[in-house]
């Protein structure tokens, strides 16, 4: 027989227990779906970072960042492309830089960069699989209509749309307004997914002061506001430190006694700091993956001071400076804390990881370059899910990379304005034997075998080239 609803009795107990339950939500993120917050630093070297040997060596501790280490995986052969826009493609899209606005049959690249709206950005996945997402900082993947942030999955952005270069243009006293309809200076923007973008304070050497500042403000706002919904966050922190000009916050600036770039050193690691601070605040640390990276190797222009390590040059070249950037990695009870490894990874690697966490399909209709690192990673596989990488400058092909050795059909003339130099025989290195890349003889005569996997990488790259037709932007 059936009990009626007015006939059921609860425990007096049972009420008192109840009504001490906390009635907050479910805290954002699971471990399906875990909150996810990138911070990518812009031409930030290798060295830098106390976990990479800088820190102290540099003028500032960083043990804010180097406490990601300690807690979970740092990467010593972390590879990235050459460029800001063609790193940040390969970043959002899983697909080296070549296949979108990068093509050789494409505008050049003064004229109509950034990524075509056909690509599928890490933005657009993390959205289809229930997120919240969000962009603070640089974007530099296009830059008119359709082509904005929130044309491209995020939700909400603020930030600068180009280069933090520009940051120098409304300070000179050269600059004629008025030269060329592009030659204008660039604003902070604002918008909403949907929204039109809304032009802000001109970028200018005070603005690009306190730009991270702000960033690190707008992020730590959008986890407050998120923490408790019943979505998962993935929030974007594009930095714009420490491209040049290298400009402190003025609480800052002379802090640590030893020069502008060791300050911004200092003040990054604690926004850094500021960051995990809040993550434990509100509870999310075991369900949030924390990941610090770089778009480039340190500044290509001789007055930068920035450090690559053991590695020869900086950006735009395609030595292991340019290539080579910090990677450090934490998920509480998922990546096992204190990992290194020297094995290759890419940053095109990072959209399948996170779609293979999140539970999310890969684009079928493109070629899909990066792997999916998820073992390798939470340590349930040894090696690194990839063993060669591809490398470029702009659309030229320069050369591969495969286990510790690297080939090189071109090379760069730096004390001749950055000329490529076309190499009657390839170099080929160990990088483990000369890690700066000195010397492409040295041992080789006894190795000549290598040549045979370095080719065949490029071989078989240049094949999957030559079939992708690729897509007309709309």
């Amino acid at each position: 027989m059936a009990t009626s609803a007015q006939s059921i009795r609860i425990p007096v107990f049972l009420l008192t227990v109840f009504a001490l339950m906390p009635l907050t939500a479910t805290a954002a993120g699971s471990d399906d779906k875990p909150n996810i917050v990138l911070v990518l630093m812009d031409n930030f070297g290798w060295g830098e970072l106390g976990a990479y040997g800088g820190g102290v060596m540099r003028g500032a501790a960083t043990p804010n960042i180097d406490s990601l280490a300690a807690d979970g995986f740092r990467l010593t052969n972390f590879n990235v492309e050459a460029e800001c826009t063609p790193s940040r493609s390969a970043l959002m899209t899983g697909r080296y830089g070549i296949r979108t606005r990068q093509r050789p049959d494409g505008p050049p690249r003064g004229v109509w960069y950034g990524i075509t709206q056909w690509e599928v950005t890490l933005a657009e996945m993390l959205s289809d699989s229930g997120y919240t997402t969000s962009l603070f900082g640089k974007w530099h993947l296009g830059d008119t209509e359709g082509r904005f942030p929130t044309d491209q999955g995020f939700d909400e952005w603020i930030g600068i749309p180009r280069s933090s270069d520009r940051a120098f243009w409304p300070d000179s006293n050269s600059f004629t307004p008025g030269s060329h309809p592009d030659a204008v200076f660039t604003h902070v923007m604002s918008a909403k997914r949907g929204e039109t973008p809304v032009e802000l304070d001109v970028f200018g050497r005070d603005k690009r002061k306190t730009m991270d500042r702000e960033i690190t403000d707008q992020a730590i706002d959008f986890m407050r506001r998120k923490a408790d919904g019943d979505q998962p966050f993935f929030t974007f922190l594009a930095y714009t430190q420490t491209h040049e000009p290298v400009d402190p916050h003025p609480d800052y600036y002379g802090k640590t006694g030893n020069g502008s770039f060791a300050d911004v050193l200092a003040q990054t690691d604690d926004y850094v700091g500021e960051l995990l601070e809040t993550i434990d605040e509100l509870g999310l640390k075991e369900n949030t993956i924390f990941i610090f990276t770089s778009d480039n190797g340190r500044e290509g222009v001789p007055r930068s001071f920035g450090f690559t390590g053991p590695w020869r040059n900086g950006m735009f070249s395609p030595y292991e400076g340019s290539l080579r950037v910090p990677f450090l990695v934490r998920w509480p009870g998922k990546i096992p804390p204190g990992q290194v490894s020297n094995d290759i990874v890419h940053q095109i690697d990072l959209f399948p990881t996170l779609a293979s966490i999140v539970g999310a399909d890969l684009p079928k209709n493109r070629v899909m370059d990066g792997a999916d690192q998820s073992d390798f990673l939470m340590g349930k596989a040894d090696t690194s899910a990839r063993e060669s990488v591809i490398i470029y400058i702009g659309n030229e092909l320069f050369g591969a990379k495969w286990r510790n050795w690297k080939i090189l059909l071109k090379d760069i003339d730096n004390n001749n304005g950055y000329a490529v130099r076309e190499l009657a025989y390839p170099s080929v290195y160990n990088l483990l034997v000369d890690p700066k890349e000195e010397v492409p003889e040295l041992n080789y005569l006894n190795d000549t075998w290598v040549d045979f996997p370095l080719y065949q990488v490029l071989e078989d790259h240049e094949a999957s080239i030559a079939a992708d037709p690729g897509a007309p932007d709309p």
